[in-house]
C-alpha cells in the first residue's frame, strides 16, 4: 500500500487546519491562528489509520504551537500491519500573513515512508530552487554570480529579466545587494517560501528562482513537492544556536552542514505534498459560503504518479 492511499486523510488534516486558522485572518494574532491550526490538524491525525511520526515540523524556533518533532501520529501505533509514515509539517505556513491578511498563508504537509524525509530540528536552511530547466545548472555550492549567469544562459534571459524571490530579512542584505549588482529583479517576500519555490517551478509563473535562508521544515516540504515536479532544490542546514546544532548531531548521521539535494531531503518516490490555502495566494483562501459551510482550495502533488492537481472541497463545520 502506497503513501498516497492516505491522501484523503492528509487532505482532511490540511483542510481542517486551514479553516481553523482562517477564523483569525486579519485579527493581528498569529500565535492564536497557529494554535488553532495545530490543534485542528492533530485532531484529524489522531484518527488516521497509520503509524505516523513527525520527522520535522515548525514551531521550535519561535516557541510557537506545534506538532512536535518525533511526535507519534495516527490510530495504529505499534500495529505491524500499519503503514509507517513520516510527516514534514507546518499546520500554518505564513503565520504573520494570517495576522495581517496577506497572501500565501496555507496549511501544508509532506508525507513519505518512515526514514525517507530528513529528520532534523526546526532550524534554518539555506535554499535554492527553480524550474526543471535548471536541474544541474544551479547549486548552493556555486556563488550568486554563477547561479545568475547559469539561469540566464539556460532560460535565455538577460539579468534584468531574471526574477528571484528572496525573503525580506536582514540576513539577506548581502545576497540582495549582490543580486542588485547584476540588475536582477529581486522580489522580496515577508514569508511563504514554499509558495515561492512552487511558483519558481511553475512554467506559468513569472518567477525564475528562490534563493536564501528560510525554515528547514519548509525546505523538506518543498523538496517533496519539487520532486514531484522534477524541479531542482538544494538545502543546507543553518544553526543559530548550540541547542539546535547538538540535536542535529544526534538526529543526523554524518556532516550536519552538508549540502542536501532534493532527493536526499525526500528520498522516496512514494511521497505526497498537500497545501491548502488559508489566505488568497497561490491557492485561493478559505471561503465561508454560508453558516457553517466552507469552501477550501488545495494543491496536491502525488510524486510516485507524477500527478499534480488543484482541487476545491466544501466542508461543513
Amino acid at each position: 500500500m502506497a503513501t498516497n492511499s492516505l491522501e484523503r486523510y492528509f487532505l482532511d488534516a490540511t483542510e481542517s487546519a486551514a479553516i481553523a486558522a482562517a477564523a483569525w485572518i486579519g485579527l493581528g494574532d498569529g500565535k492564536s491562528a497557529d494554535g488553532a491550526a495545530v490543534e485542528a490538524m492533530r485532531n484529524i491525525f489522531d484518527n488516521v489509520p497509520f503509524d505516523g511520526r513527525v520527522a520535522i515540523g515548525e514551531g521550535e524556533r519561535d516557541d510557537a504551537p506545534m506538532l512536535w518533532i518525533g511526535e507519534s501520529l495516527g490510530s495504529m501505533q505499534g500495529d505491524l500491519e500499519a503503514l509507517k509514515i513520516d510527516i514534514a509539517v507546518d499546520p500554518l505556513e505564513c503565520t504573520n500573513h494570517v495576522a495581517s491578511d496577506l497572501p500565501n498563508a496555507m496549511a501544508v504537509l509532506a508525507a513519505a515512508p518512515r526514514g525517507t524525509l530528513l529528520h532534523a530540528p526546526d532550524c534554518y536552511m539555506d535554499k535554492i530552487s527553480g524550474p526543471k530547466e535548471l536541474n544541474g545548472e544551479i547549486s548552493l555550492d556555486a556563488g550568486v554570480a554563477y547561479n545568475v549567469e547559469a539561469a540566464c544562459a539556460t532560460l535565455d534571459k538577460k539579468t534584468n529579466e531574471l526574477k528571484v524571490v528572496v525573503m525580506d530579512r536582514p540576513r539577506h542584505k548581502e545576497l540582495i545587494s549582490e543580486l542588485n549588482e547584476y540588475k536582477v529583479n529581486v522580489i522580496k517576500i515577508g514569508d511563504g517560501d514554499i509558495s515561492a519555490a512552487l511558483d519558481a517551478a511553475d512554467p506559468k509563473s513569472n518567477i525564475d528562482m528562490l534563493m536564501g535562508i528560510g525554515a528547514a521544515p519548509e525546505g523538506v516540504i518543498t523538496a517533496t513537492a519539487l520532486r514531484g515536479l522534477d524541479a531542482p532544490f538544494e538545502g543546507r542546514l543553518i544553526f543559530k544556536n548550540r541547542g539546535h546544532r547538538e540535536r542535529a548531531e544526534k538526529m543526523i548521521e554524518g556532516d550536519i552542514e552538508r549540502l542536501w539535494k532534493r532527493d536526499e531531503l525526500c528520498s522516496s518516490e512514494d511521497s505526497i505534498f498537500i497545501g491548502t490555502g488559508v489566505c488568497n495566494g497561490r491557492t485561493k483562501g478559505v471561503e465561508k459560503t454560508s453558516k457553517g459551510v466552507f469552501k477550501v482550495h488545495s494543491e496536491i502533488i502525488d510524486v510516485i504518479n507524477k500527478e499534480h492537481k488543484f482541487i476545491t472541497s466544501e466542508r461543513i463545520i
